[in-house]
C-alpha cells in the first residue's frame, strides 16, 4: 500500500521525466531554463549521468529517472593537447572543459566533418561510447602541426596518429602532392 502522493514505482524501474529543461550550448556551457549553470561541480555531476540513445537523442539517466536534454553540438569541448612520445609511438591525449581525460585510440577516434555552408572543419573526439568532445580552434592548431602526409585508400591524406591508429584530418590539395 503506498502511503504517499506519489504513484508506486515497481522496482528496477525507470521514471521517465521528460524533458528536463537543460541546453549544452555550442560552447560548451550548460543551462537549466535558459540560466546557466556557473557550479562546474554540479555541471560535472550531471555529465557523469550523460548517456545518448540510439536515435541520437542526449539523456541524463540515473538508477530511478531519466530525462532528455538539447544538445546543440557535443557535449564536451576539448581545450588541452597532450602530446607525449611512449617508446617510439605518439600518444595524444586531451582535457575537455569539464577536465575529463581521453587519449585518441581506436575507442575514442578523432574524426572531421565539414561545415556544409564554410567548408570549416569541425573536429571531434570520441570521450564515451555516442558523447564526443569538440576540439577548440587552438587544439586543433596544435593537431595540424603535428599532422603528416599518409596514403588512405589510394589518396594522399594529412593526419595525426596516436595510440597506433592514424585519424585523417585533411586531404592534401592536388598541388602538393606534386611538389
Amino acid at each position: 500500500m503506498n502511503s504517499g502522493s506519489a504513484p508506486a514505482f515497481p522496482p528496477g524501474a525507470k521514471r521517465d521525466c521528460g524533458d528536463f529543461g537543460i541546453r549544452i550550448a555550442r560552447d560548451g556551457s550548460w543551462h537549466y531554463q535558459n540560466s546557466p549553470i556557473g557550479r562546474k561541480e554540479l555541471v560535472c555531476l550531471f555529465a557523469s549521468v550523460l548517456r545518448r540513445d540510439p536515435d541520437g537523442s542526449f539523456v541524463l539517466e540515473t538508477p530511478v529517472e531519466r530525462g532528455t536534454i538539447t544538445v546543440e553540438d557535443a557535449p564536451f569541448i576539448a581545450v588541452e593537447l597532450y602530446w607525449k612520445n611512449d617508446g617510439g609511438r605518439q600518444v595524444l591525449s586531451f582535457r575537455t572543459n569539464l577536465d575529463e581525460m581521453v587519449t585518441a585510440d581506436a575507442e575514442h577516434p578523432i574524426r572531421v566533418q565539414l561545415c556544409p555552408k564554410t567548408g570549416e572543419p569541425r573536429p571531434y573526439v570520441m570521450v564515451r561510447p555516442g558523447l564526443e568532445a569538440r576540439i577548440n580552434r587552438a587544439v586543433f592548431y596544435e593537431l595540424v602541426a603535428l599532422a603528416e602526409p599518409e596514403e588512405m585508400s589510394g589518396q594522399e591524406v594529412l593526419g595525426v596518429w596516436s595510440e597506433g591508429v592514424f585519424f585523417p584530418i585533411d586531404s592534401l590539395p592536388a598541388h602538393e602532392l606534386a611538389e
